[in-house]
């Protein structure tokens, strides 16, 4: 059986570069100043998807929500193995939160049709909520297994995949389709093919072209990436971006923990006594 799968990815601000303009008066986050990544458990997804295809058969689409800047990490998808390419953009899905953003992508996949798995990385690094998976897979009414590290099975109709729990793993059987989130630990994901960065490093969004003739160019070519709006997906206005957002975020600041003073005792007799003597005149031993 071929299976149809779509992962969910997501272009992502590195959280290890925040500074006092990581936010705007708003209180949404500043893209712009931050350098963009692809999110690293998507990737732990996209690998998935890709093992899955290699082993049982079928199909990759790699879907994002973002700005036309986010078709990067599509083409990423494309260089690593994916077979077709999804953009959602539009600016009534800006500022959005989780519950904004499952909503969209949900009415997304159901435009798409038609699939078997949807996989996306357990959390983003940019909230780490793990909140946009289960939500998604609550808004299609489908199936749902979390923190996946394993696939061990597809066959008749059903998935059965390894899931880390609290105190080690556990095997869990569900019917298809079904949407996976998938963790750190799940693979080690594949490097990007050279063969594969040399045909679509070319790949472009619409919105990214102003041509016309460029953009039938590419889409004989089959370069072209698929680019969607909320008109096209029947997104209600009402339940897009910062309108459909509750979530409201007060502040965004980078704590750094930083040493006083710093005392070396030496691995002597000398050394060890004066330490319990010191310990002893602050009382913390008695």
């Amino acid at each position: 059986m071929s299976y149809k799968i779509i992962v969910l990815i997501k272009q992502v601000p590195d959280t290890t570069a925040v500074s006092d303009k990581a936010m705007k008066d708003d209180g949404t986050l500043n893209r712009s100043a931050l350098p963009a990544v692809f999110n690293p458990e998507d990737l732990n997804a996209l690998e998935t998807a890709l093992d899955i295809k290699d082993r049982f058969g079928g199909s990759v689409s790699a879907l994002t929500m973002g700005p036309p800047a986010a078709a990067e990490v599509l083409r990423e998808a494309l260089y690593r193995g994916a077979d077709r390419a999804v953009l959602l953009t539009d600016r009534k899905f800006a500022a959005a939160d989780t519950l904004a953003t499952s909503a969209v992508l949900s009415q997304a996949i159901e435009h798409m049709g038609g699939f078997d798995l949807v996989l996306c990385g357990r959390q983003a690094i940019d909230g780490n909520t793990a909140q946009v998976g289960p939500q998604t897979a609550e808004k299609l009414a489908m199936n749902q297994l979390t923190y996946v590290e394993e696939i061990e099975n597809l066959q008749n109709g059903t998935v059965s995949a390894w899931r880390e729990v609290e105190y080690g793993r556990e095997l869990v059987e569900s019917g298809l389709p079904a949407l996976l989130t998938v963790i750190d630990t799940a693979n080690t994901p594949r490097p990007q093919s050279v063969k594969k960065i040399m045909k679509f490093k070319k790949a472009r969004v619409p919105v990214e072209l102003k041509d016309e003739a460029l953009q039938s160019d590419l889409e004989r070519k089959g370069l072209l990436i698929e680019e969607l709006s909320a008109e096209a997906i029947g997104a209600d206005p009402a339940v897009c971006g910062l309108a459909g957002s509750p979530t409201r975020v007060k502040k965004i600041e980078s704590v750094v923990l930083k040493g006083k003073e710093l005392k070396k005792i030496e691995p002597t007799d000398d050394g060890i006594r004066g330490l319990l003597e010191e310990l002893i005149a602050d009382y913390t031993f008695d």
